[in-house]
């Protein structure tokens, strides 16, 4: 059996980043403020509500206010998730091509189940998954590496024999940290501190095109 390859969702297989945005820039017209740049925020994309409110809001988990603008950040979100969220160009080949190779995929990612499972639905990956992973599977959430390492149970595939593919430096930490093999998107959102090439990848990818040669030359026999 082909080695088990698993992606993030936000930033790897999945756009989700104006419909994120524009949730963010929804607490800043809450509060009177306007609209920051869409370029302004999609690097942050995949940090998520706490990466979003940091820098649309200036708020961090010990400020006063937090849990209540989070909680309106992410009712906000879900009444619009997939107004305009789709797959980033060439996944759905790439995924094919996957498939008629030999290889299974899943997703392990930190979003929360209530938002991931309809957009995996939504975006028609939820027949072909192997696996679906959320925020809160386990009781950890990437850069641990547990919820990877379930989803390994999960597929009945040894660690070792998985790739795991992401943009945000946590994803690759965590990839690691589970013994899997490790590639960076720098297509994706990638965060606003280091570079993916800093994040120590096994390798580092420019588009979705480039994934499945790098792919191949990974694959644990």
């Amino acid at each position: 059996m082909k080695p088990l390859v698993l992606f993030d969702f936000d930033g790897t297989l999945a756009d989700t980043a104006p419909d994120l945005a524009a949730a963010a820039n929804q607490q800043r017209l809450r509060r009177g403020q306007p609209p920051l740049p869409y370029e302004q925020l999609r690097p942050i994309a995949s940090q998520g509500a706490r990466g979003l409110l940091r820098v649309a809001l200036g708020l961090t988990p010990a400020s006063p206010g937090y849990e209540e603008a989070k909680q309106q950040f992410l009712d906000d979100y879900a009444a619009n998730i997939a107004v305009h969220t789709v797959l980033f160009p060439g996944v759905e080949k790439l995924l094919a091509d996957l498939m008629d190779g030999g290889w299974s995929w899943g997703i392990v990612t930190n979003k929360a189940t209530r938002f991931t499972k309809p957009l995996v639905r939504h975006l028609a990956l939820e027949q072909h998954s192997r696996v679906v992973v959320c925020g809160d599977t386990t009781p950890y959430s990437k850069p641990h590496p547990e919820p990877l390492l379930h989803a390994a149970r999960l597929a009945g595939v040894a660690p070792e024999r998985c790739l795991y593919i992401g943009d945000d430096q946590r994803d690759i930490v965590a990839g690691k940290a589970a013994g899997m093999k490790t590639i960076a998107t720098a297509y994706g959102y990638c965060g606003d501190l280091a570079p993916p090439e800093a994040w120590g990848a096994d390798a580092v990818v420019g588009s979705v095109p480039e994934l499945l040669p790098v792919i191949r030359r990974l694959s644990p026999v």
